[in-house]
């Protein structure tokens, strides 16, 4: 398979039809980034705090929107992908670490996605969930042997966010929240004992290895420095749709949990509360959300692990590669194997990949900041004052994240 020709010109960026084309990209970010741990995350917030931390989710979203924009002008300014940029500027043990964490980060938590996948259909089907892990996950490696993955792989992400719109708008059309209690939510405060969840939060959604991909998605795609204003534009549209399905979860948790006082510990926590006041159904509609975002990151994820691990070799960065495809299922194959041993995502793995984390990311983001201050990489699309002012400000905030989870595990 080809890379995607550019089949954009400047004159798309106006108008309807071009900024359809240049959808993809962030659409496939986006649906990585809301896999089925944030909807734990974003339901157990709402049932603990109701509508008080929607400010935090407001401000990672505005965090990702800006490591994101700035990752897609990366792909758009140069032909090299970005841990090939990186490589040539601090060499290739540079280069191997961030691919091998990004790596290794993505198969610590596909496990995660392969048990929401098989859980979402075991629970409307009353079957196995074994049999439904290993289905979902061998439609997922199916994909990869696709004539064009790329193309496909946008497909599919575009169905698995429709279906998770329209099930969660469904969701919070039936709650009917408090308009006041969601505007008062958009006034910052931390209530007592939340800062764990705040920093959950933050790390869930303010994803820099997702941004991080997104310039080779642009480059999949066929963006250029031409494209600029449509690639930009549609990345801030992506993440906004993340920003929209994450606020729709935490605000129907609010509205109906958080007066009844129940706890949401699972993804299929949040549907099953709501079925003793809106019957069954609307546990179906929740559940088929819950799958879209878990096969969604299913497979977007294991894609992100498996291209940077074959660029971090020099085995290629193109979806069209078979060392990158290799990859891809291995991340698949990983997440598979874990969750049919263990019937569960294991603490330590979960420790593993927090660990790795919290060296990986800082790391990504002043890699990603320094690769877009290069004139000689970006040309004219390098950051401007304000951006650098915007970005070291996010940084700052993945470095104070990064030395919370080191406290907590290490010390």
């Amino acid at each position: 398979m080809k890379t995607p020709s550019p089949n954009l010109n400047p004159t798309d960026s106006g108008n309807t039809k071009g900024w359809f084309k240049t959808l993809g990209p962030s659409l496939i970010t986006a649906a990585l980034v809301l896999g089925p741990g944030s909807i734990t995350l974003n339901s157990r917030i709402g049932s603990l705090y109701s509508y008080d931390l929607l400010w935090v989710l407001v401000l990672s979203v505005c965090f990702m929107l800006i490591f994101t924009e700035m990752s897609a002008r990366i792909g758009m300014a140069t032909d090299k992908s970005l841990l090939t940029l990186i490589r040539e500027k601090w060499g290739k043990t540079a280069a191997f670490l961030i691919g091998l964490g990004a790596f290794l980060v993505t198969a610590s938590f596909q496990a995660g996605n392969a048990i929401a996948s098989g859980l979402a259909i075991a629970d409307l089907t009353g079957t196995s969930i074994s049999f439904w892990i290993i289905l979902t996950t061998l439609l997922g490696m199916l994909l990869l042997f696709t004539r064009n993955f790329y193309q496909v792989l946008e497909k599919v992400m575009l169905v698995m966010v429709a279906l998770m719109i329209i099930s969660f708008l469904v969701t919070l059309l039936i709650v009917k929240p408090s308009l006041s209690g969601i505007v008062s939510g958009l006034v910052p405060s931390i209530p007592e004992g939340s800062l764990v969840l705040v920093i959950s939060l933050t790390a869930t959604t303010f994803s820099v290895v997702g941004a991080f991909y997104q310039s080779y998605l642009v480059r999949e795609k066929g963006l250029r420095k031409e494209n600029l204003k449509a690639g930009v534009r549609e990345s801030f549209t992506g993440i906004i749709i993340l920003g929209f399905i994450s606020s729709m979860i935490m605000i129907s948790s609010a509205a109906v949990l958080f007066p009844q006082g129940i706890q949401v510990q699972s993804a299929g926590d949040m549907g099953k509360a709501l079925e003793p006041t809106f019957g069954s159904w609307a546990n179906i509609v929740f559940i088929i959300g819950l799958f879209g975002a878990s096969f969604s990151s299913l497979t977007g994820n294991a894609t992100i692990g498996g291209a940077l691990l074959s660029d971090s070799l020099g085995l290629g960065s193109k979806l069209s590669d078979r060392p990158v495809r290799i990859c891809i299922l291995l991340v698949m194959a990983i997440g598979a194997v874990v969750s049919l041993a263990f019937g569960q995502v294991p603490l330590e793995l979960i420790t593993f990949a927090q660990a790795v984390t919290i060296f990986v990311v800082p790391g990504i983001g002043i890699a990603m900041i320094v690769v877009s201050n290069d004139k000689a990489a970006m040309g004219t699309l390098k950051n401007s004052v304000n951006r650098n002012i915007l970005t070291i400000i996010a940084l700052a905030v993945l470095i104070v994240l990064a030395f919370n989870n080191l406290k907590n595990i290490f010390l």
